[in-house]
C-alpha cells in the first residue's frame, strides 16, 4: 500500500476513533483499535497511533493554549480597568 493511502486510512479511522471516545467517555478505546489492527497490519497500526498522539497532543495544546489565552485577556483587562 502506498504510503499516502495509508496515512489517510489511519487518519480518517484516528478521527472516527476520537470522536467514539469523545461519545462514550473510553479514553483509551484507541488501544483496543490498535490491538486489532496489530493482528493484521502493523504498518496501519504504528500509523494509526501516530495519528492519534498527533492529534490527542494537539487537543492538549489547544486546550492549554486556551485556557491560558483566557488568563492574559483576564490580567489585561483587571490591569486595564484599575488604570480609568
Amino acid at each position: 500500500m502506498a504510503g499516502g493511502a495509508l496515512e489517510e486510512l489511519a487518519g480518517k479511522l484516528a478521527d472516527e476513533t476520537i470522536a467514539a471516545m469523545d461519545e462514550s467517555g473510553h479514553d483509551r478505546l484507541y488501544t483496543e483499535v490498535g490491538e486489532v489492527l496489530s493482528a493484521s497490519s502493523q504498518s496501519l497500526e504504528e500509523a494509526f497511533l501516530t495519528e492519534i498522539r498527533v492529534r490527542l497532543a494537539e487537543r492538549k495544546a489547544r486546550r492549554f493554549l486556551n485556557q491560558r489565552l483566557a488568563q492574559l485577556r483576564a490580567k489585561a483587562s483587571a490591569g486595564g480597568a484599575s488604570d480609568g
